[in-house]
C-alpha cells in the first residue's frame, strides 16, 4: 500500500532587517509640502531604478553624491519631513534635504495672472521646486530624452543604470545608483545601441562625462551662467539645459523651449491656440517673468491640454539594426 503523499513546502527566506540609516527631520517654514509634486519630476518613468514610492507614502531615491553612492527615504506629515539615508553619501544627502524639498524655493514670489493658473495654484499649495545640487544625474537622462518618446528614453535609462550602476545601499531590492562618470565613459558603443540610444545622444553623454567636474560646478552658478556652461558641450542645447537645471538648481524661471508639445499646451491653456510656437509661449508667460517655469508646471498640472489630433509618435527600436 502506497504511503500518503505529503507535498513539499518551500519556505521563503526571511530578508535580513535593514540596517538603520542616518536620520534627519525638516519642517518647512512657509506652508505645506507635497512630496509627490516636489520630487515627482526627478522620476524617469514608473520603473525608474533610482526612484520608488511605497504604499506607506515614502519616496525613495538614489544618487551618486560627491561623497559616494547614497539612498534617501523621505516621508512627510503636514508639517514635517522625515528622512533616512544610507551609504557613503548619506550625510551629504541629509545636508541637502532642505534644498531638495524646496527650502531655497520662494513660492510666495509667485502671483497668478490667469484664472486657470490661479485655480491650479490654489489646489496645489504644497508644490515646491526641488534642487538636487547634482547635474549629471539630471543631464544624462535629459540627453536620452532628446528627439525620442519618453518610453524609449525611460527604457534606455533603466537598462543602462541596471547594467552599469550598483545596487543602492539600504534600498529595497531592484534599486540602483547610477554609474559614475568613468563607467559611463567606458560603456561600449554596442551597449548604447542595444539600449536603443543612437550615436548622437551617446556621444553627447560621453562628451559631458569626460568633463564631469566642470558640469557639476554648474550647480553652484546662477541659472544663466549654468546654462552657458552646459551648452559648451556639443549636443546640449536650450531644451536639455533647461530640463537639467530645473531639477539640479530648482531654477524657477527656466522655460523649456524647443519642446514638441509644451508651446501648444500653454498656448491652448492661456490663449486658446493649440498651434502656438516658442515665441508665443514666451510672450504668454511674460507676466510670470522670474517664475515662468513654475507657471508652466501649474498649467501642466491643471490638466487643460488640447485634444490629440495626430497619432502618437511611435517608439523605435534600433537594437536589432
Amino acid at each position: 500500500m502506497a504511503g500518503r503523499f505529503t507535498p513539499r513546502t518551500t519556505r521563503r527566506p526571511v530578508p535580513a532587517p535593514r540596517t538603520p540609516g542616518r536620520t534627519r527631520a525638516w519642517a518647512p517654514k512657509d506652508g505645506p509640502l507635497d512630496l509627490a509634486l516636489t520630487l515627482g519630476p526627478l522620476r524617469r518613468g514608473l520603473t525608474d531604478p533610482t526612484y520608488r514610492t511605497t504604499p506607506d507614502g515614502a519616496v525613495w531615491r538614489t544618487s551618486r553624491t560627491p561623497a559616494g553612492p547614497a539612498t534617501l527615504r523621505v516621508t512627510a506629515t503636514k508639517d514635517t519631513a522625515h528622512a533616512e539615508a544610507w551609504g557613503e553619501g548619506a550625510e551629504w544627502m541629509l545636508d541637502q534635504l532642505p534644498a531638495l524639498l524646496g527650502e531655497l524655493d520662494d513660492p510666495g514670489a509667485f502671483t497668478p495672472r490667469h484664472r486657470l493658473v490661479a485655480e491650479a495654484h490654489r489646489r496645489r499649495p504644497g508644490l515646491r521646486l526641488s534642487r538636487t545640487g547634482l547635474v549629471l544625474e539630471s543631464l544624462i537622462p535629459s540627453v536620452l530624452e532628446q528627439k525620442v518618446t519618453t518610453t524609449e528614453a525611460y527604457r534606455a535609462w533603466q537598462l543602462l543604470v541596471r547594467k552599469y550602476g550598483e545596487p543602492a545601499p539600504g534600498a529595497p531590492d531592484g534599486m540602483y545608483v547610477m554609474p559614475d562618470a568613468r563607467t559611463w565613459a567606458l560603456i561600449p558603443s554596442w551597449e548604447w545601441h542595444r539600449a536603443g540610444v543612437d550615436s548622437k545622444r551617446s556621444d553627447t553623454v560621453m562628451r559631458a562625462v569626460r568633463v564631469a567636474r566642470r558640469m557639476e560646478e554648474a550647480a553652484g552658478m546662477d541659472p544663466s551662467k549654468a546654462a552657458e556652461r552646459l551648452r559648451l558641450i556639443a549636443g546640449i542645447g536650450p531644451w536639455t539645459a533647461a530640463e537639467t537645471l530645473q531639477r539640479a538648481i530648482g531654477a524657477p524661471d527656466l522655460v523649456t523651449v524647443g519642446d514638441l508639445h509644451l508651446p501648444g499646451i500653454i498656448g491652448h491653456a492661456l490663449a486658446g491656440n493649440r498651434n502656438a510656437d516658442d515665441a508665443e509661449m514666451l510672450a504668454l508667460l511674460e507676466p510670470y517673468a522670474g517664475q515662468r517655469h513654475r507657471a508652466a508646471r501649474l498649467i501642466l498640472l491643471s490638466g487643460r491640454t488640447p485634444e490629440r489630433r495626430a497619432p502618437r509618435m511611435q517608439p523605435r527600436n534600433i537594437a536589432p539594426l
